[in-house]
């Protein structure tokens, strides 16, 4: 026991950086042989990993989310008494110190997102297909809610099970907030200020997908012009036009070949910062669907899919320079990670693959 102490002990102490060092985290589904929140000190000159171990013991930290001023991580925990934990940041060793944790209000929290501000966290819980938004303190800590809401529906079909909230984005300027109801086929639209702070909904709240679309996660141009949203149930990915938090549907499309006959659902969807790419998960096709995106007029065009080195990719995210891309197989027990082609948006395996059992969301910050 002293020698696994002392080996903790090593891995979290101070290691010279440089300026293209930073941690990565990746949060995980612990029903398995996971303890919680895991983390590595990431090289972006040549994508080389190096473990720290687990940095939290948390259960079912499923969704990750770090402040724009890197100091403080939130999670999720995916339980049926859903909470959000809060956690200090070393950004010396990447060690976390917990803060404290808060309700959900609502079942199986599946994303937490920080504002452009850094000074509110929301949350959107699958199962109770409810939402709620919490002030971040001076010392990372997190209020108790100042919104909830339960999205209002009833179920029309299997397809479309009623209130099922999956995916929250905020505008650049933080002026409005985005939500998809998995189970409703609907984008809601809010205005959004962190300052008082308040969330109030657009008049007509929402727009529809098509029945059965299951609109899950969504990501928006870098230019604040277009959102970009993938639907798990029927494996598209569909394209809004945004004027202020009013969306206008111009696009769906296949995030699958044509020839592909086996069952699959979409999971994550990313934007490039140049906003000329946009990729999707397939799990079941188990690919990163690459399309080419117009940046003047939000089109698609889907341009190859990459085999995602393992089975069911929950989720992906860009290395901090955008030079590399990062897929958490959950099935597969595996983060993979790939080189990305800017010119081309096309991705290449670099050999760099993290054992890790049930990987879920992930995301970087810089080492001091």
């Amino acid at each position: 026991m002293m020698r696994r102490t002392l080996l903790a002990a090593l891995l979290l102490m101070p290691l010279p950086a440089s300026a293209a060092d930073y941690f990565f985290y990746s949060g995980t589904y612990t029903d398995g042989s996971s303890k919680g929140i895991y983390a590595w000190r990431f090289h972006d000159a040549d994508g080389s990993m190096a473990p720290l171990g687990l940095v939290a013991e948390t259960p079912e930290p499923a969704h990750i989310w770090i402040t724009p001023n890197g100091k403080y991580l939130y999670t999720v925990n995916w339980l049926q008494d859903g909470a959000v934990s809060a956690y200090a940041i070393d950004r010396h060793t990447g060690a976390l110190k917990f803060l404290n944790k808060v309700s959900a209000h609502g079942a199986d929290p599946n994303q937490v997102v920080v504002d452009p501000s850094g000074r509110v966290a929301v949350t959107v819980n699958y199962i109770s297909g409810t939402i709620a938004a919490y002030k971040i303190g001076p010392d990372g800590k997190l209020s108790g809610a100042f919104y909830t809401e339960k999205h209002q529906g009833k179920p029309l079909s299997d397809k479309q099970p009623g209130p099922k909230q999956h995916g929250v984005e905020f505008s650049r300027d933080g002026r409005f907030m985005f939500v998809t109801d998995l189970g409703l086929d609907r984008v809601y639209s809010y205005r959004f200020d962190a300052a008082k702070p308040s969330i109030v909904p657009f008049d007509p709240p929402y727009v529809l997908t098509h029945a059965g679309a299951g609109p899950r996660r969504l990501q928006l141009s870098p230019n604040g012009r277009y959102l970009y949203v993938d639907h798990e149930t029927d494996s598209e990915v569909q394209v809004f036009a945004v004027d202020g938090g009013q969306l206008k549907s111009l696009q769906t499309l296949s995030t699958i070949p044509p020839d592909f006959t086996g069952r699959n659902s979409t999971a994550e969807i990313l934007v490039s910062a140049d906003g000329r790419f946009v990729y999707v998960t397939n799990r079941g096709h188990d690919s990163i669907a690459i399309f080419a995106a117009d940046p003047r007029t939000g089109l698609l065009r889907r341009i190859g899919n990459m085999p995602s080195g393992g089975k069911s990719p929950r989720n992906i995210r860009f290395g901090p320079n955008g030079d590399y891309l990062f897929a958490a197989n959950q099935a597969g027990n595996n983060i993979t990670e790939f080189k990305v082609d800017k010119a081309s948006g096309h991705l290449t395996q670099t050999g760099v693959v993290l054992s890790i059992d049930q990987p879920g969301g992930m995301y970087f910050v810089g080492a001091e």
